[in-house]
Parts: C-alpha cells; sequence; structure tokens
C-alpha cells in the first residue's frame, strides 16, 4: 500500500480500534496490522500525540505475563474527532472515486 494512504488513515483506524475496547500498545499494533501494514515505531508515537491530545486517557492494568501494561482508553473528545475524521474520509474517498469514474467515462 502506498504510505501516503496508510499515513492519511492510520489515525482513524487507531481511534477507530480504540473505540471499539480499550488496548494496550503492543495489541493495537496487531490489530491495525489487519489493515495497515505498521509497526511499533508507528504506532507509540502517535499514541503519545493522541493521549497529548487529550483523544486518549492511559491506565495500567497487570499482566500474567510481565510487568504491567499501559492501556488506551478513548475519551469522549476522541470519539467526536474519531467520528469528524471518519465523515471527512468518506466525503474524501467519494469524491476521489466520483472523479476517477468520471475519468474513465470520458
Amino acid at each position: 500500500m502506498n504510505p501516503q494512504f496508510k499515513k492519511g488513515v492510520l489515525e482513524l483506524v487507531v481511534l477507530e480500534s480504540v473505540r471499539k475496547k480499550d488496548m494496550y500498545g503492543y495489541e493495537l499494533v496487531e490489530e491495525v496490522s489487519k489493515v495497515i501494514d505498521v509497526n511499533e515505531g508507528t504506532i507509540y508515537p502517535l499514541l503519545k500525540r493522541l493521549t497529548n491530545e487529550r483523544y486518549f486517557e492511559t491506565y495500567l492494568r497487570e499482566s500474567t505475563e510481565g510487568p504491567p501494561r499501559k492501556y488506551y482508553h478513548i475519551t469522549a473528545a476522541g470519539v467526536l474527532y474519531r467520528d469528524r475524521l471518519e465523515q471527512e474520509w468518506n466525503e474524501f474517498q467519494e469524491k476521489v472515486c466520483v472523479f476517477l469514474k468520471e475519468q474513465k467515462d470520458e
């Protein structure tokens, strides 16, 4: 997939994943990787920024497999932001699809 396409939609996919359920970082990497090929070096800076912008809150939960894990929980502001991004994405991809179809029809 084109890296610019990935970059543009990654934030929406991360927000939607955490909206469905609270996740810790590596779990989120695995979830997002089902849609977009990403690695931890891409996800963790994004999680930090979304947390700093108050779209996520974090908390620690004990793990049976090592130290406590930091979980991400979407805030009300995060849900609103996610909804706005989804609307913008839908409008954008619809316009691109219409444009491409019109070009083929000419």
